[in-house]
């Protein structure tokens, strides 16, 4: 097990930082409700297929860097059994999220106590943690690809925030507060990005792993969430355009910056 560094604790407030922006970014999808307009579905569509494709590019990269990592015996076995098991962990989570909706509805929130806002939390923890594990072990490679994983993250969460400000609003929330609760949703991401980014740094030969786990994560999250989330206001074709440059646009640029 590694000791940590200065230049690991630098990293580690970099991962805090980031992870928070992440969090903070969902409360951007209430601005549009600031000047009295309420977007329409299609651009929601539009923000997820390209959320969908920054977090594809953002995964197929995680996975070739842990492909190819130095100094680590069995890298693509550990990838690949990472990978497994990153996609296991979020049927699981949605397994124990199942027959929980009610808890996060605008009714539930409203009049929540602190018993009731605490198993909101957990409920929030359990929906969210993979955003969180993929910024924390992304950030754990060294090769500033934490960077791109905390961008696509962030982006995404702008319309998962006007999704929730689309619920809330209409049943008399403000603006603001609605805010306040899409980032409220956002809060477990820093929550599991520091434990996440320690334990690969602390374990090095499990870093393969730890990239796996989070590509695989995401890359479920980008089939089974965001697309199909995606197709419920656009058509088929438009989806898959916008993935597709979503995924061009992020290899690209970390071609560019590589």
């Amino acid at each position: 097990m590694q000791k940590l560094h200065q230049d690991s604790y630098n990293v580690l407030w970099l991962v805090i930082v980031a992870s928070s922006i992440t969090a903070l970014a969902t409360g951007f999808g209430a601005v549009p409700f600031l000047f009295g307009r309420c977007p329409q579905n299609k651009w929601v569509g539009i923000g997820n297929a390209v959320a969908a494709g920054l977090m594809l590019g953002a995964s197929i990269s995680l996975l070739k860097e842990g492909w190819n990592i130095e100094g680590v015996t069995s890298a693509p076995l550990r990838l690949g059994v990472g990978a497994g098991v990153g996609v296991l962990l979020v049927l699981i989570a949605h397994k124990l999220l199942s027959g929980k909706e009610e808890l996060t509805s605008p009714e539930a929130m409203k009049g929540a106590d602190m018993k009731r806002m605490i198993l909101v939390v957990g409920v929030m923890t359990v929906h969210s943690f993979a955003e969180g594990m993929g910024v924390g072990v992304s950030y754990g490679d060294g090769n500033g690809f934490g960077d791109f994983i905390a961008l696509s993250i962030a982006i995404h969460n702008i319309p998962e925030g006007l999704a929730i400000c689309l619920i809330l609003i209409p049943e008399g929330t403000t603006v603001w507060r609605a805010a306040l609760w899409s980032v409220f949703s956002s809060i477990p991401q820093p929550l599991v990005a520091v434990p996440a980014y320690l334990f690969v740094l602390w374990f090095r030969p499990l870093l393969p792993a730890g990239l796996g786990l989070a590509a695989g994560a995401m890359i479920w999250m980008v089939f089974f969430e965001l697309l199909p989330e995606a197709k419920e206001s656009l058509r088929s074709t438009t989806t898959w355009l916008f993935l597709l440059l979503g995924t061009a646009a992020m290899l690209g640029f970390q071609y560019l910056v590589g």
